[in-house]
């Protein structure tokens, strides 16, 4: 690595690392706030609240980095250029091309962070939160709806009003169909237990089964049953939270389900290209750092210019959701609806250095 390279990069990477930070103690002071008004609610105690934030930060840390990369790099390089480096760098023979090669190895670095921090950390960190919250206040996980979660699993419809912390579930249902898309049976039991590989230990269970005609039926009562199924926790997790804050491989193995059972899988889909491509973001934010770093003004300031890269960096989340609703709604090509508005970003980057090297 030469010294200017090693220069950028520890001067572009001390200011991201500095924007970051501050940005994890503003939203956590927030989230603190906000949590204690439930402090002493049940056995939530302040150790609790102060618990749950901390393992929010990995959540926080994987939704802020592009913007703190870009933030970072506008800071870096705009003082680089108020003390005219960038100048001097361009004058002895660095071309945009380098500068921009250097700056994108800098980002690709903190893109792996926010891999592996979305993949790895984040999503059992944000798990272990939630579980510890409802424990605390003695609750249980149930879905909005007010019939409690609907599944299907081959021919069986599957309905569990409510699903605890630890994975258990809560007055099932179970309605099991024959091939001619008849009803055969219907099971209920109070409580159901999960085990390997793919079976769950129901209690209470009463069984109802139909005849061809289905106007007489056999009902037997059982202590306990084993329900072989292919739910399995990761899958009632998945129902439980936003697509976008789930693994990958959380998400590929429940697309895996929906298309085994012949359900839309569009929503799913591109939430899983957003988190391969959410990566990336951060190459895509210190190309658009680099014009801004050209274009010296000393009445602006510096300030300015952090203004622009907040507001911008505000307008990439905001089209970021915008366009994954518009592509679930209007079934949309996966992919594209992910990748748009990195791409938007990445043209008008394209474009604002092209006009700062012709100027």
């Amino acid at each position: 690595m030469k010294i200017y390279q090693r220069y950028l990069a520890i001067e572009v990477s001390a200011a991201i690392l500095l924007v970051l930070a501050a940005f994890l103690v503003l939203f956590s002071f927030f989230d603190l706030v906000g949590e204690l008004r439930d402090v002493g609610k049940g056995d939530y105690q302040l150790r609790f609240a102060v618990a749950f934030i901390l393992l929010r930060l990995p959540g926080r840390l994987y939704e802020l980095m592009p913007i703190a990369v870009l933030i970072g790099a506008l800071y870096a390089l705009s003082t680089l250029a108020r003390h005219s480096e960038l100048t001097v760098l361009r004058a002895s023979g660095l071309s945009t091309g380098r500068l921009l090669l250097t700056l994108f190895q800098i980002a690709a670095v903190f893109g792996a962070i926010t891999l592996v921090t979305g993949e790895f950390i984040a999503p059992p960190a944000d798990k272990m939160a939630k579980q510890m919250r409802l424990s605390a206040f003695g609750q249980l996980v149930s879905q909005e709806f007010r019939t409690g979660l609907w599944m299907k699993d081959d021919m069986t419809f599957v309905n569990v009003r409510a699903v605890t912390p630890d994975g258990q579930l809560r007055s099932i249902r179970i309605y099991e169909f024959d091939k001619q898309a008849r009803l055969a049976s219907v099971s209920e039991a109070t409580e159901g237990v999960y085990q390997e590989p793919a079976s769950w230990r129901l209690k209470d269970v009463v069984r109802t089964e139909l005849n061809d005609t289905a106007t007489k039926g056999s009902v037997s009562t059982m202590p306990e049953v084993v329900w072989k199924s292919a739910l399995s926790p990761d899958i009632l997790g998945v129902l439980l939270v936003r697509p976008e804050s789930m693994a990958i491989s959380h998400l590929t193995a429940y697309l895996k389900h929906l298309r085994d059972n012949k359900q839309k899988t569009q929503r799913y889909e591109i939430a899983l290209w957003k988190k391969a491509i959410y990566p990336l973001a951060a190459l895509v934010m210190i190309a658009l750092a680099l014009p801004f770093g050209y274009t010296h003004n000393r009445v602006a300031g510096v300030s300015l210019k952090i203004f622009a890269g907040v507001m911008i960096g505000i307008l990439f989340h905001l089209l970021n959701g915008l366009f994954s609703n518009l592509g679930a709604i209007n079934s949309w090509p996966p992919l594209p609806s992910a990748a748009a508005p990195s791409l938007i970003f990445m043209i008008a980057a394209a474009g604002m250095l092209l006009w700062v090297e012709r100027r």
